[in-house]
């Protein structure tokens, strides 16, 4: 204490440690298996790691490189959000490299929101949203995905009812973590709809763009309205299994990206000057590549989704994302989702993550818990034995 006041700043005070380090250390402690944090436990294409060395050797991104990020990922960018989804971007103008989409997002946040501007968010949503919209002065207002047959919905009615004369964007994750919900091309196009309207912006989390397994990722910048009004984000870590080079990206309409810019300047200014020239090469692999790490996601997906059923969990089987969600009442086991995971590398050898952090309806939460099938197939094939121990216990 000084002068009688905390040293945290007030805004921060909700947030100590995250779950995924207090999990992460217990999975070390106990010698567990770790299916809480999501980081996957091989790396990326060798082609592009070797591109990473080239790119060292060469001295290209040894230095400070520029602001907006090198030109050739600007224009890897553009060329992917073109090929991919016939969306337009000028690479000079209206690219941002960021260090990953954690950063991407905070930009976002601090450049175009003022204090007490309101955030709506859909609950549960990963938890770097909730300190970044506080770091900016906001007031986040949850709207809650609602488990239903299997999946997790989005309630337009909710989403409509939550958006108030002090509203000033929605933060929109689609693939969404924690669920693995995929929005439809209806429900985008409500969200569209609802945001010019009321003339909302919107920041899109597309970070899980290219692991869909169901249905299809449609950004919500391909909607009539919205692409002068929507700051895009997405990133390398998740599509290439590089989550340590933090690598991340914006496109958006000039005023945005300056906005963002102004901000994000003055966070880290830039960073993985030689990543940036592998990331652009990587942007750059044929469909196959993209084809074949949905496939084998989608059969890990199964795999640990699978065993958690027959384990005796409620289970919602993701259309994206490489995360499940499972209820774990039907084992008996309560509907407290915190005591279930600190117990559970005990009794199996299993680290999860309760979704009830994701919450600020802690409530709506609690009986939830979060299994990440970015493995091995060798170590989920382990995991799903030691998880089928819980009946017998």
């Amino acid at each position: 204490m000084t002068q009688g006041r905390p040293l945290l700043n007030r805004r921060l005070t909700e947030f100590g440690t995250t779950i995924f380090a207090e999990m992460s250390a217990l999975a070390v402690q106990t010698g567990s298996i770790n299916l809480g944090q999501g980081f996957p436990d091989t790396d990326g294409p060798e082609e592009i790691r070797e591109a990473a060395v080239r790119a060292l050797r060469a001295g290209h991104g040894n230095q400070y490189p520029p602001g907006p990020g090198v030109p050739e990922l600007r224009s890897a960018v553009a060329e992917h959000q073109l090929r991919r989804y016939g969306l337009e971007y000028d690479p000079d103008a209206e690219v941002l490299v960021t260090t990953g989409a954690t950063e991407a997002i905070a930009a976002s946040l601090l450049a175009l929101l003022e204090p007490g501007d309101e955030v709506i968010a859909l609950e549960p949503y990963y938890d770097s949203y909730a300190a970044c919209i506080a770091m900016a002065g906001g007031t986040r207002v949850p709207v809650t995905l609602r488990p239903h047959e299997g999946a997790y919905r989005l309630v337009l009615d909710d989403l409509r009812a939550a958006v108030t004369p002090r509203t000033r964007l929605i933060l929109l994750n689609t693939p969404h973590n924690p669920t693995g919900t995929v929005l439809t091309r209806d429900e985008l196009a409500a969200v569209a709809e609802l945001a010019c309207e009321r003339d909302l912006l919107v920041i899109t989390d597309e970070v899980y763009e290219h692991l869909v397994f169901e249905g299809e990722h449609i950004p919500l910048a391909s909607f009539p309205g919205m692409r002068e009004r929507t700051v895009s984000i997405s990133s390398a870590g998740k599509t290439f299994s590089l989550t340590g080079w933090k690598i991340g990206w914006i496109t958006a309409s000039p005023d945005l990206v300056t906005a963002v810019r102004s901000a994000k300047q003055f966070l880290t200014y830039v960073s993985g000057g030689p990543f940036q020239y592998a990331v652009a090469e990587a942007l750059r692999l044929p469909d196959s590549y993209f084809d074949e790490l949905r496939a084998d996601l989608r059969a890990k997906r199964d795999l640990l989704a699978g065993g958690l059923a027959e384990a005796g969990f409620g289970v919602y089987r993701p259309a994206g994302t490489y995360f499940v969600t499972t209820d774990i009442r039907p084992l008996g086991a309560g509907d407290d989702g915190f005591a279930f995971c600190r117990a559970l590398p005990e009794r199996c050898g299993v680290v999860a993550v309760p979704n009830a952090v994701f919450y600020d309806h802690r409530e709506q939460g609690a009986p939830f818990v979060r299994f990440a099938f970015c493995k091995r197939t060798d170590v989920l094939t382990e995991a799903v034995t030691r998880l089928k121990g819980l009946r017998a216990s």
